[in-house]
């Protein structure tokens, strides 16, 4: 008997490895290869990774990461299919080439990624709205110029937008131009990249400098810092596809909406890998609990993987809800 069971153990250990490995084979033939958009700002690149690691453990998928930006990967996803997944998108700022593709059954909506949405817009430091109320205001804002000094064009005001490859660049410049800034003195500065627009920010508040910037939330920037949107302005639904189209010869005044922020799948992707779709089209996370990851990546300089990874360790009481048992299971002996 002593004998049979010693004869029997690694025959067995040997039969569950070949079924463990033959289910993980089967994942991976069912998942196949999944592309992952990372975008160039830190909530997108940490839900890029975080849904990486999810579906490369938990699901058997062959994930790779591709650096992209919402218009070039819209567009990509649309021509090229890939990537397969965009999992920050902001529709605002491609409305028309979003509604396109997915009227197209190219793409297809996987879920509203922020449950509360996200917020964009015009900001002025807190300290400045105190000392002068009237920059609450779009007209108070361009009735003092002086007040937001260009360091390189003496006289002039400046106003930082969206860097390059963010269709929100387009969407301010337009803005711009609709609500006079340029007549009112000020220049449309471009921060060089998202670091580099945060950077600004950061070290201006930590200066109780002044600044005027186009930004967005969930950052740790807005949640490190106390910021005012700048009001007086309104969306007008009836405008707004002329002023996130960069060939609006007459753009009105308007402003950002209220904005829902979207999982973007092609639909190969939605179509091949059932199982992985199913948890891609069920993450859903509330801006505040986004903004508090970014706030630690921020402290501890985290990578965006580190960041996923710290989500993925802190909050089971969220993603769990997204995926199997089984891969749940799968995701914690990884982590």
């Amino acid at each position: 008997m002593k004998t049979l069971i010693a004869g029997t153990v690694p025959t067995v250990a040997a039969a569950l490895t070949a079924v463990s490995m033959s289910s993980a084979a089967l994942a991976a033939e069912t998942c196949g290869r999944v592309t992952i958009a990372e975008m160039s700002w830190t909530s997108a690149a940490m839900l890029a990774h975080m849904e990486a690691v999810v579906l490369r453990e938990g699901y058997g998928c062959d994930v790779d990461l591709v650096p992209g930006d919402t218009v070039p990967t819209i567009t990509s996803m649309t021509e090229k299919g890939e990537p397969d997944l965009a999992p920050e998108i902001w529709p605002n700022a491609a409305k028309e080439i979003l509604a396109q593709a997915e009227a197209d059954g190219r793409l297809v909506i996987a879920t509203k990624t922020l449950s509360d949405g996200g917020q964009e817009g015009w900001f002025v430091p807190a300290y400045m709205v105190e000392e002068h109320p009237e920059l609450a205001t779009i007209e108070g804002i361009k009735a003092n110029a002086d007040l937001f000094p260009d360091p390189e064009e003496p006289g002039k005001g400046r106003f930082y937008t969206c860097p390059s490859g963010w269709q929100c660049q387009i969407v301010n410049e337009n803005l711009f131009k609709a609500h006079g800034l340029d007549e009112a003195g000020f220049t449309l500065f471009d921060p060089g990249s998202g670091p580099g627009l945060a950077g600004a920010i950061a070290k201006a508040n930590e200066r109780e400098e002044p600044i005027f910037a186009y930004y967005f939330s969930p950052t740790p920037v807005l949640g490190k810092y106390d910021m005012v949107m700048v009001g007086g302005m309104t969306h007008d639904p009836n405008t707004w596809d002329c002023v996130t189209s960069a060939d609006c010869d007459d753009p009105q005044p308007n402003m950002y909406p209220a904005s829902d922020v979207l999982t973007v799948a092609t639909t190969r992707f939605a179509t091949a890998a059932p199982a992985a779709f199913t948890f891609v089209s069920s993450v859903s996370i509330p801006s505040a609990v986004i903004n508090a990851v970014l706030a630690w990546q921020e402290d501890t300089q985290a990578t965006a993987e580190g960041a996923a990874l710290h989500f993925l360790k802190t909050r089971e009481d969220l993603w769990t809800d997204w995926v199997t048992p089984e891969a749940a299971d799968k995701v914690r002996a990884a982590l």
